[in-house]
């Protein structure tokens, strides 16, 4: 009895030696894992913005879980040249692929179209090129943030009362919002007046000036919309200095805009689901690199085309407000991850 119970151990044992062997052959062999060194980039424009850090922690999760390696590069300066030319620098590493958000669309269609042609796919995503070869666009849908600002705002003010609004002028998505955030008050809102505009250029300096210029010519105004989170700091400023009357309301969150928002020193914030960006970011890539994964009823083998090709997904927004701006604390979140961030 003692030798049979001890062969049935041993068979068992060896039966799940063997399926682990297998299993990890399976994995070993799955098309959807990276070969040794296989590395994917994320490039942005200032990138001490604390916007980038949530997107690059869903890229990273999305490659360890492929066995892939990542690496995140920019320029520190809102400067498109430089951010072309930080682009340029990785390119010749010869990465797989590249997750870039474009400052300006035109200075990039080179660039992105010769990292193409020289083997290395290209994804945009927040801001895009798409006149160039990037073979997807990953976004929260520009014109839908402006519109959702508009009527949360509007609504905020019984649909009547004096805004302005504070731009950058030329950076796509920033552009985008705003014409939206206008064009949804003149439809929806005829009796929401828009009394001044001013380009802040991501400069918390130049908003904190443009607010108090703009109040001192107009003393009934009553919100302000801007398209990032850096001119929301001056300008939520200026309003707590002018005494709280005027809505500061924007787009995206980092520490102080969520700690203002908490305080009602910021009426509002749109964030973009930075989490999902990120990780379908790197999907896109890591399918566009590997395209013989895909073998779709098309012409790609007549014209040469990549076939994997998505025009845009939509990533998702989410209003903040006092009552869930806990929830997009950056150290809370990594804390919760046990992960170290960008320098990881």
């Amino acid at each position: 009895m003692k030798k049979v119970l001890i062969s049935a151990l041993t068979v068992s044992l060896l039966t799940g030696a063997a399926a682990s062997v297998q299993a990890v052959q399976a994995q070993e062999e799955s098309a959807f894992s990276c070969k040794p060194g296989e590395t994917y980039v994320m490039n942005v424009m200032v990138s001490g913005v604390e916007y980038w850090f949530p997107v690059y922690e869903a890229f990273k999760q999305a490659a360890r879980e492929m066995g892939c390696k990542t690496k995140y590069t920019g320029t520190p300066e809102y400067d498109v040249t430089k951010q072309v030319a930080s682009f340029e620098q990785v390119l010749a590493e010869h990465p797989a692929g590249i997750l870039v958000h474009p400052m300006n669309p035109d200075p990039f269609i080179e660039p992105i179209n010769r990292a193409v042609e020289a083997g290395t796919v290209v994804v945009t995503f927040a801001a895009d090129s798409p006149n160039s070869k990037r073979v997807a666009f990953v976004t929260s849908d520009n014109f839908r943030e402006g519109r959702v600002a508009a009527d949360t705002v509007a609504e905020a003010m019984g649909g009547e009362g004096e805004y302005a609004v504070l731009e950058n002028p030329g950076q796509d998505n920033h552009d985008r919002r705003v014409t939206a955030f206008i064009q949804e008050m003149k439809d929806k809102y005829p009796k929401m007046k828009l009394v001044a505009r001013a380009a802040s250029n991501q400069d918390p300096n130049k908003a904190y000036a443009a607010i108090q210029s703009m109040a001192q010519a107009h003393p009934n105004l009553g919100a302000v919309f801007m398209p990032e989170a850096n001119s929301a700091l001056g300008a939520a400023q200026a309003a707590v200095e002018l005494g709280g009357k005027i809505k500061v309301m924007t787009c995206d969150v980092n520490a102080k805009i969520l700690d203002m928002i908490k305080a009602g020193q910021v009426f509002g914030a749109l964030d973009p689901n930075q989490g999902v960006q990120g990780y379908m970011g790197f999907l896109m890539l890591f399918l566009a690199a590997h395209p013989g994964l895909i073998d779709p009823m098309t012409d790609y083998k007549r014209t040469g085309a990549n076939p994997f090709s998505l025009p845009v997904i939509d990533n998702g927004l989410t209003i903040v407000t006092k009552a869930n701006a806990d929830d997009f604390k950056w150290d809370a979140y990594l804390k919760r991850r046990g992960d170290k961030g960008i320098n990881e």
